[in-house]
């Protein structure tokens, strides 16, 4: 049965947006309207390697069995959908017109699939370890957040990597690493259902007869998601330094024993929380990953472009390490190193 997805965010999450149109759903973006007129007029273009295929293939929503529209937020109706998925920068979120959207999701009570790396606060507090902890200043403004019901927020673990190419339309997404979403469990069994037939439906898509990557992939585990952490700290945040911002292979691969003792101290607060090991990525495999990943972090590219507020997952997780007494002299230094650009930033504005 096609489903009526609602995605909250037009760039990254143009690329579940794809699968779930190849597996035959209904799909709106939120965007701003300019966008939404571009992809409302021409579609979106998302470009994927497929396996033992030298180049990307091009794959156009319009070509796709499942339907596709966007809107600007204060046109969205919200009686029409089955899911909302979180696809926007975490202080994107803070935008006035978002924030009345949001505050119509919660009292909606529709189920939410986060696939932000800054986990949602609600998401938060159904991990007991974290519940009662004092994370709210790691967030633009978590007041966002208030009115949604914990068991009603999941979080997805976005390891694909991608990008809107710069000389491009805001239509356009280019996968450099297309790995899985790894998405936790809803409380509500209901809820879980719908999560694992979107799953069945995007693991059958085809194209051509060949297999296509980027899976959306369910686990019981609250700390799946989780994982994320231990490469973006390793790598997505050490992208940003007080220079020009570097790949996140040469900030993995310049000095990979630092990596890896990075890597495992925020593992080792996961398990604090409660993750098991098999919960994690070992870090030889995000190391190898990383060898392909020449780009700086999108969090890098945007202070680099004057942004004001990026994502702070690394001030989350110097928050909780300092909570847990779990400090890292390194995680504090990529926090300080991150404070000063954006510090630049608002001398500079």
């Amino acid at each position: 049965m096609p489903r009526n997805i609602l995605i909250l965010g037009a760039s990254y999450g143009s690329l579940l947006a794809t699968k779930l149109l190849m597996a035959g759903h209904s799909v709106t973006l939120v965007c701003r309207r300019k966008t939404a007129d571009l992809i409302n007029r021409d579609g979106t273009e998302v470009r994927i390697k497929l396996r033992d295929e030298a180049g990307h293939r091009s794959i156009l929503s319009r070509d796709l069995p499942g339907t596709l529209d966007a809107a600007p937020p204060e046109e969205v109706d919200l009686r029409r959908y089955d899911l909302v998925c979180l696809a926007m920068q975490e202080p994107q979120y803070n935008n006035h017109t978002i924030r009345v959207l949001m505050i119509k999701i919660a009292e909606a009570k529709l189920p939410c699939l986060s696939i932000m790396n800054m986990p949602p606060l609600p998401y938060l507090k159904r991990i007991p370890a974290l519940a009662e902890m004092d994370l709210e200043d790691a967030y633009t403004n978590a007041g966002v957040w208030d009115r949604f019901e914990p068991e009603l927020m999941s979080l997805c673990s976005p390891d694909p990597q991608a990008f809107r190419p710069a000389d491009e339309g805001a239509n356009v997404l280019h996968v450099g690493l297309p790995t899985n979403f790894k998405a936790a469990t809803f409380v509500d069994e209901t809820h879980n259902r719908l999560l694992r037939e979107l799953e069945a439906d995007i693991d059958t898509v085809r194209l051509d007869g060949k297999d296509v990557p980027v899976k959306l992939k369910i686990y019981d585990s609250l700390f799946v998601p989780l994982a994320k952490w231990s490469m973006l700290l390793t790598g997505n945040y050490r992208c940003i330094t007080l220079g020009e911002p570097q790949s996140i292979r040469d900030a993995v691969h310049g000095d990979l024993a630092r990596s890896r003792a990075i890597y495992e101290h925020v593992d080792a607060i996961a398990q604090r929380l409660g993750a098991d090991p098999k919960d994690q990525v070992p870090f030889k495999k995000y190391a190898k990953a990383a060898e392909a990943l020449l780009k700086p972090s999108s969090a890098a590219r945007a202070v680099a472009n004057g942004a004001p507020f990026i994502e702070r997952v690394d001030l989350l997780v110097k928050r909780i390490s300092h909570q847990l007494g779990m400090p890292n002299a390194e995680i504090d230094r990529t926090v300080e190193i991150v404070d000063r650009k954006l510090g630049e930033r608002i001398i500079e504005g």
